[in-house]
C-alpha cells in the first residue's frame, strides 16, 4: 500500500512539473509569435493592384514594416454567386485556399504574386465567381 501511495506522489510531482514547464514554455511561445489584433495587419503588409482574371489572381504586397517579410500567406476565396437566387442549381463551385508567397520582401518594399487555381474555375452561364483576396500570415524578421 505504501508503495502505491508513494507512486502516485512521484507521478503527481511529475505532472505538476510538466504543467509548469508546459505554461512557461508556451509563454516564451506566444512572446515570439505575435498575433495581431485585426485589421491591424493592413499596418504591416497590405495588398496593392489587385487584379482578378478568368479566376488568375495577382498583385503586390507592400510591407509596411520597418523589418523584413517572408512566407506573406493570401487567403483567396472563390464565392458563387447564383444568377437566381431563388432558384439555385444544386452544385456549390465556390472554393477557399491559402497561397504562400515565398519571396522575402524587404522593409517598404514590394513584391509581385500571382495565384492560378488549380484545377482551373468552370465557366458557367449561371452564375459567376466574386473573389476576395485578404492577408492570413506572415513572419515578420525582427533582428
Amino acid at each position: 500500500m505504501k508503495n502505491r501511495q508513494r507512486v502516485r506522489e512521484g507521478g503527481m510531482a511529475a505532472l505538476v512539473v510538466f504543467a509548469s514547464l508546459a505554461v512557461a514554455l508556451g509563454s516564451a511561445l506566444a512572446a515570439a509569435d505575435g498575433v495581431l489584433e485585426d485589421g491591424k495587419s493592413a499596418q504591416v503588409v497590405s495588398i496593392v493592384n489587385l487584379k482578378v482574371e478568368g479566376g488568375v489572381v495577382s498583385g503586390e504586397l507592400v510591407n509596411r514594416s520597418k523589418w523584413p517579410l517572408r512566407e506573406v500567406q493570401l487567403f483567396i476565396r472563390y464565392i458563387w454567386q447564383w444568377k437566381s437566387e431563388f432558384k439555385p442549381g444544386e452544385d456549390v463551385q465556390g472554393r477557399a485556399v491559402y497561397h504562400t508567397v515565398e519571396r522575402e520582401i524587404a522593409p517598404g518594399g514590394k513584391v509581385d504574386f500571382t495565384y492560378r487555381p488549380s484545377p482551373p474555375l468552370p465557366s458557367r452561364a449561371d452564375g459567376y465567381f466574386e473573389t476576395t483576396v485578404a492577408i492570413a500570415g506572415f513572419s515578420e524578421v525582427i533582428e
